[in-house]
């Protein structure tokens, strides 16, 4: 039997979360609507520099989750949640996820002081954008140690934000075993491509490594604990997205259907509608509650995160599926154009349900995990 080793009362929102809440749902409003996220999504950078700024400068969303030595404001991941699931409701499309969690985590995890004090600070800051690279997906990359330090060679597909990051937290093949290290790409060491993936509010690129110089992040033999660690926690920080994509998709299909009439009656009257609307209802409330347990877990460093971040991607994408499944077909024709927003939200959960693992292999993990197989990665 797991049990959360923490406050149950970190299940709960507080009034500072709730407040949070308020100020960055009405910023994403104003900045993130869909003719905003498509030229986003459009241009080079791929986010908008202003809007980091402004979630970084007059919120503190980069430091939320940052011990206050590193330069953030030293709250937990709980905070960071809130913050992720009002990106999700809006497909933000900057670089959250992967500046805050995956390249940040792996280097608070790496216990690796020296690196967490150069690099953090401008991550919290908002000074800088981070990602991973070989966290995710295989990747081949080895290190080499030279006169001038270590180099990096080899390729890693598909790295979230990986065009136009500031920082590379790498897993590489050093002498000595598996590895990371943190590198400052340059155009004269490392080629960046930009992938064509389903969602365009999620970017992923391909990156060459030509000898790029980089340096050693914790210690050696600790490269797959580490790695373990940071998806988990990306699992966690998905499923607080995903719970905001799928309650703005049910808000607006509430929206619609309480205004569209047919037959003389608005559509939402109909028992059809009211049933399908109940059982997406107890979908997302089910994503959220797991997705709070997960953050909960993750926030108060607990043994069973594994078990709670694997949970939560079941029940989060599920519930994406369906929340975007009927935003498309209960707001009718309008609904299946490029010009109304439900195609993005069709593209994100689609795209994410892959992301760090399908459901089947959660589910095959979780039967891992709780001692019915032998697989618990």
């Amino acid at each position: 039997m797991f049990r959360l080793d923490a406050d149950p009362a970190m299940l709960l929102e507080t009034e500072e979360q709730g407040q949070l809440r308020a100020v960055l749902r009405d910023l994403l409003a104003e900045t993130c609507g869909p003719e905003e996220i498509r030229r986003q999504t459009e241009s080079p950078r791929g986010h908008d520099r202003a809007l980091w700024e402004r979630l970084a400068g007059e919120i503190g969303v980069h430091g939320l989750a940052v011990p206050e030595e590193y330069g953030g404001a030293g709250y937990t991941f709980a905070e960071l949640a809130v913050a992720l699931e009002e990106a999700g409701r809006v497909l933000c499309p900057a670089p959250l996820l992967s500046t805050l969690v995956l390249a940040g985590h792996a280097l608070l995890d790496s216990g690796d002081r020296r690196a967490c004090a150069r690099w953090l600070p401008g991550l919290a800051a908002g000074a800088r954008t981070a990602t991973v690279a070989g966290f995710l997906h295989p990747a081949v990359v080895t290190a080499e140690r030279g006169r001038d330090g270590w180099a990096l060679r080899g390729e890693a597909g598909f790295v979230p934000d990986g065009a136009d990051a500031d920082l590379l937290v790498v897993a590489a093949r050093a002498p000595d075993g598996e590895r990371l290290f943190a590198c400052e790409p340059d155009g004269g060491t490392c080629d960046r491509t930009a992938r064509r993936v389903l969602d365009p509010t999620r970017r992923q690129a391909l990156v060459r490594f030509r000898g790029a110089p980089a340096e050693p992040v914790g210690e050696p033999g600790r490269a797959a604990e580490v790695v373990d660690a940071v998806r988990d926690a990306a699992r966690a920080a998905l499923a607080a997205e995903h719970v905001g994509g799928s309650a703005h998709a049910l808000d607006a299909v509430l929206g619609h259907v309480s205004r569209r009439t047919q037959f003389g009656r608005v559509i939402g009257s109909f028992q059809a509608v009211k049933h399908r609307l109940a059982d997406l209802l107890v979908e997302v409330e089910g994503a959220r509650s797991a997705a709070a347990y997960a953050g909960a877990c993750l926030a108060a460093r607990a043994r069973e995160l594994p078990v709670a971040a694997s949970t939560a991607a079941v029940a989060c994408t599920g519930a994406y599926r369906l929340a975007t499944t009927e935003y498309v077909q209960l707001h009718g024709g309008i609904g299946f154009t490029w010009e109304h927003p439900a195609h993005l939200y069709v593209r994100r959960a689609r795209a994410d349900e892959a992301l760090f693992g399908t459901g089947d292999d959660h589910r095959l993990r979780l039967a891992g995990l709780l001692g019915l197989t032998g697989r618990t990665d």
